[in-house]
Parts: structure tokens; C-alpha cells; sequence
């Protein structure tokens, strides 16, 4: 289960940090904007890596998401907290990262500013206990059921906005 006492930084639209505030406090309605990263992975036949989120999780359990997706700790950088979480989640240490932009994320819970990287990548992708698993998806089976619910609404936002027009 995911700490609800766990610590993010508040942060204005450009990234500045002006406080923080608990995960619980953050994911329970309050709209606070506090900065997570995303990073697409993509492998060299342009397949794009997706995590199906475990059921446990207390925002879009069971749905597929961004491969690798995290909030950035309060004390930690935007760069750390990519690094920390693509090791975490998917057992990858050797990528090259490159940004692709910045953005908010309103949901029905929770604002975010999302900082997103993508690399791409040919190696094991080993998804952690921290997931419910994950694969390579090709960009045919992501339009064939971009809206059939089984994403989460943010990865449907960021892939259209990021993605449609480039694949």
C-alpha cells in the first residue's frame, strides 16, 4: 500500500518548490500541484512499453499506465526522482533519458506537473512487485483501444498529446 504520510514537494507551474504536503493530503482532493515524472519507453520497432497498475494502488488500480510513472519526493530533484523510479519500477539502469516536455494534470483527485522523458530502450524490462507486470504494446493495439477504459485517462491525455501525431 502506498504511504499516505510520505512527503512531496508543492511546486508553481514552472517547477519552483513553495512547500510540501503528505501523499494522503495530496491524493484526497485538495488539487495541490506537486511534480511527478513519466518516461515512455520505446523499443527500436516503435513498440511502446506500458504498467498495468496493481489493484492495491490508490489512484487507477488495475489499469494499464505510462511505463514508468512516480512522484518526485520532497528534497529530491525532477533527474533523481526519474533515475530512483525507472530503477524501482522497471529494473532499468542503462537508458538515456530525453525530455519531451512539461505539463499539468488535472484529475479527479489530484493536479500534478508531469515532466516527461522518453528513451528507447532494447534490453529486459523487469517490472517490480510494484506492479502488476507490464509489456510492449504496439501503437496499432494502443489506438485500436484508446478509449475502451483500459488505460488510465492520464496516459490517454499525455499519448495524445505527446504521441499521435509523431507515431
Amino acid at each position: 500500500m502506498d504511504n499516505p504520510k510520505e512527503l512531496f514537494p508543492v511546486c508553481d507551474e514552472e517547477g519552483n518548490v513553495v512547500g510540501k504536503i503528505s501523499r494522503g493530503e495530496a491524493h484526497a482532493g485538495t488539487k495541490v500541484l506537486h511534480p511527478v515524472v513519466h518516461l515512455h519507453v520505446f523499443n527500436s520497432q516503435g513498440e511502446l512499453y506500458l504498467q498495468k497498475r496493481p489493484e492495491w494502488k490508490d489512484i487507477q488500480p488495475g489499469k494499464w499506465d505510462t511505463a514508468c510513472g512516480g512522484h518526485v519526493n520532497y528534497g529530491e530533484t525532477v533527474e533523481e526522482a526519474l533515475k530512483r523510479e525507472v530503477w524501482e519500477e522497471l529494473g532499468i539502469a542503462d537508458y538515456v533519458p530525453r525530455f519531451v516536455k512539461r505539463y499539468v494534470f488535472e484529475g479527479l483527485r489530484e493536479r500534478e506537473l508531469v515532466n516527461v522523458y522518453e528513451t528507447v530502450y532494447d534490453g529486459e524490462v523487469c517490472p517490480s512487485d510494484e506492479l502488476d507486470g507490464g509489456r510492449f504494446f504496439s501503437v496499432q493495439e494502443i489506438s485500436d483501444n484508446l478509449e475502451s477504459g483500459m488505460f488510465t485517462p492520464n496516459f490517454v491525455d499525455e499519448y495524445k498529446r505527446l504521441f499521435v501525431d509523431k507515431v
